[in-house]
């Protein structure tokens, strides 16, 4: 009963990304104000957007979730990461929060991908549900059309076979 009032948006590929780059970016910027900058309340906060991101990407785009999510976090470690001394320092400081909390956005990758393959699982046993339901109306159709051509044909055959015995010979 919970899950029916459970948002269900369907987002585009690029939908996603943006979505989870915003949503982490978002949230580190918390961490950082509110925890300091904490790795571990980054990584907690990943692994719940990677299983979103999965979750709400459309069927068709679900091979992209796996790829979005990693980019997302490496989006939002930029405010958590914590660099000084111009780009040069920001960069190294990205590359080493990247490095140190491989944990996590592997762990948050590897959530995207369960749930993005069985999505794409369902949806594939589902669409084949649906081509041999149609299969066997079509058959059902084709035997009911034979049927009742062999029945029209008989009924023919018995209404000729019926008039040659009536008519008189001469």
């Amino acid at each position: 009963m919970a899950l029916r009032r459970f948002p269900d948006p369907r987002l585009t590929g690029i939908g996603a990304g943006l979505f989870a780059a915003l949503t982490m970016f978002l949230l580190a910027c918390v961490d950082q104000l509110l925890f300091d900058g904490s790795e571990i309340v980054y990584g907690l906060l990943f692994l719940p957007v990677s299983a979103l991101t999965a979750l709400w990407v459309r069927p068709a785009d679900l091979v992209t979730a796996p790829i979005i999510v990693p980019i997302a976090f490496a989006v939002g470690v930029i405010p958590v990461a914590g660099g000084t001394g111009g780009f040069g320092g920001q960069a190294m400081a990205v590359v080493t929060a990247l490095a140190v909390q491989a944990g996590w956005l592997y762990g948050g990758t590897l959530i995207a991908g369960l749930i993005a393959t069985v999505r794409k699982i369902r949806q594939m046993r589902e669409r084949q549900r649906h081509v041999l339901k149609a299969e066997r109306a079509e058959r059902a159709e084709r035997t009911e059309r034979t049927e009742r051509t062999e029945r029209a044909e008989r009924t023919e055959r018995a209404e000729r076979t019926g008039r040659a015995a009536r008519r008189p010979r001469a």
